[in-house]
């Protein structure tokens, strides 16, 4: 999959493809489906399929205090991309600069001039541009005009994607992981949810009371789930690692920011630097305040000997 990161990287080679715009946050069923639609319109024009995406969400510029948590960053995002076949990647900066384009600029300069865009999939409901005044109705039009000079593309919406009788979409993944529905989640996105990041150093409280873990930066403003989790642990071997995981602030020790600690069962190696995927399993419990270490501890193995149980650990 070539990743192309911002207008200034376009290659003569990069003009020429199908292609889709979104945050694609999850990449839930409902996206994957859009991606087998958008790839099967690739091989009949014999053309490679393109998701054009942004880097920051657009959200998290114009309104960062209310923006929805991150499902997945951006590493994650692009492994979920590659894995569903999509040929390339167009990474938008979303800052000022873009945010101030006007749409009709933004079609010209990006799916005319620089993809060369043959076939658009977009939801009816798409803005884009200054203003958001950019529309379905507006690359319809500017496609023909410039279809009818022969560097123009057709668009075509996307289609409603329904688990039972409600729409997928990365909300209700983010609602079922927030009440800790994860078999929900799973249905929604095809695969177990799954937290990806680099062991750091943390300030090793854990190893103090006997629970040593390793910290993982989360790397998101706001992370969609929080509590304690029986987890399994890829990127230490063949096989996934069991163990049993806190997301939260650490209240007991007045933690501020969100940050992932996971507790390996019988396990005693360096793993600093290490690049992990900590899949949830079961939730067990909301993150709460003790009243002392002791307390913190005890719970802690109530917890371990729950998630040993479950994960026959």
């Amino acid at each position: 999959m070539r990743l192309i990161r911002g207008l200034h990287n376009l290659r003569p080679a990069d003009r020429g493809c199908v292609a889709t715009i979104g945050n694609f946050d999850g990449v839930h069923l409902g996206h994957r489906a859009v991606f087998q639609r958008l790839l099967a319109r690739g091989r009949e024009l014999g053309l490679p399929a393109t998701v054009i995406t942004f880097e920051p969400q657009p959200m998290e510029v114009f309104a960062p205090e209310s923006a929805p948590a991150r499902l997945t960053r951006l590493r994650e995002k692009l492994g979920a991309l590659r894995a569903s076949d999509i040929e390339r990647v167009m990474l938008l900066e979303f800052g000022p600069r873009l945010a101030a384009m006007p749409a009709p600029e933004f079609v010209q300069r990006l799916l005319i001039e620089g993809l060369g865009v043959r076939f658009l999939l977009v939801g009816d409901d798409f803005r884009f541009g200054r203003g958001r005044t950019g529309d379905f109705a507006l690359l319809r039009d500017m496609g023909r005009v410039a279809e009818a000079n022969g560097a123009g593309f057709a668009v075509e919406d996307l289609h409603t994607i329904t688990h039972g009788a409600e729409r997928i979409s990365s909300t209700r993944v983010r609602e079922a992981l927030a009440r800790g529905d994860l078999e929900q989640a799973r249905h929604l996105l095809g695969r177990p949810y799954c937290l990806e990041g680099r062991v750091v150093h943390g300030d090793k409280r854990g190893r103090a009371i006997g629970f040593p873990t390793a910290n993982i930066a989360l790397h998101r403003r706001v992370s969609p789930v929080r509590g304690v989790y029986a987890v399994r642990v890829k990127g230490l071997g063949s096989e996934p690692w069991p163990g049993v995981a806190n997301i939260g602030t650490r209240p007991t020790v007045d933690g501020t920011s969100a940050r992932l600690e996971v507790h390996l069962f019988d396990f005693d190696q360096s793993i600093y630097g290490r690049h992990l995927e900590v899949e949830l399993v079961l939730r067990l419990r909301d993150e709460q305040r003790f009243e002392s270490f002791e307390a913190l501890r005890a719970q802690i193995q109530r917890d371990a000997g729950t998630a040993r149980a479950f994960l026959g650990a």
